[in-house]
């Protein structure tokens, strides 16, 4: 199955089950701290300018933000986590938000954690890929911001992602650059063979 970037729409925000899109299209959603670069990411991928809104203030975005893409698969923006400015119950009702849609939604095939490339991966992180390794599946983390580094500093730092993480040989480590045509093809490369591929297998079974 393939899909057409170009036909893409924002579907609805939300914050809690009852306002998830009824929809059966398997979901992939991106999970990462405030600031990491999940809308410039998506702009990215779906090679659009100001498809997905671009915060100027980390930790502002407070919803489940939900994209159609072709009418076959939704792209799903959870909102940031780990802004320092937060308060104690700000940080809570986000997390609530993140905990329910991952616990409730049927339709999430896969969850990405986006970290930073330029920095260690937080205890927050850590925290999110305990979520993602919690069923047994396969990790999925997107390296963000790859263009402010070196090569041998990405190199090295990537190297820390995958210790600090405790990444496997089965898991996928995507380093991204909105800078590079390449890094959306590495992700679309993802999502065909591990995420599409395997749902057409399914449904031909």
């Amino acid at each position: 199955m393939k899909v057409n970037i170009h036909n893409a729409r924002f579907l609805l925000s939300g914050v809690k089950k009852e306002h998830y899109p009824v929809s059966t299209m398997p979901e992939v959603a991106f999970a990462g701290r405030s600031n990491v670069g999940k809308s410039s990411m998506i702009n990215k991928i779906l090679n659009r300018k100001n498809f997905a809104r671009v915060s100027a203030t980390p930790g502002k975005t407070a919803t489940i933000n939900f994209y159609d893409i072709d009418e076959k698969l939704m792209l799903v923006d959870l909102p940031g986590y780990g802004y320092a400015a937060a308060s104690k119950g700000e940080r809570k009702a986000l997390s609530d938000i993140i905990n329910e849609y991952l616990t409730e939604r049927k339709q999430l095939v896969q969850l990405i954690l986006l970290v930073d490339s330029r920095h260690k991966p937080t205890e927050d992180d850590r925290r999110m890929m305990d979520a993602i390794k919690s069923d047994g599946g396969m990790a999925v983390v997107i390296a963000t911001k790859t263009d402010k580094l070196s090569k041998r500093e990405m190199e090295e730092n990537l190297d820390r992602i995958i210790e600090t993480l405790n990444l496997s040989d089965g898991d996928i480590l995507l380093p991204f650059s909105t800078k590079t045509a390449e890094s959306a093809e590495n992700f679309w490369d993802y999502i065909y063979d591990y995420i599409l591929f395997d749902l057409d297998d399914e449904e031909g079974e």
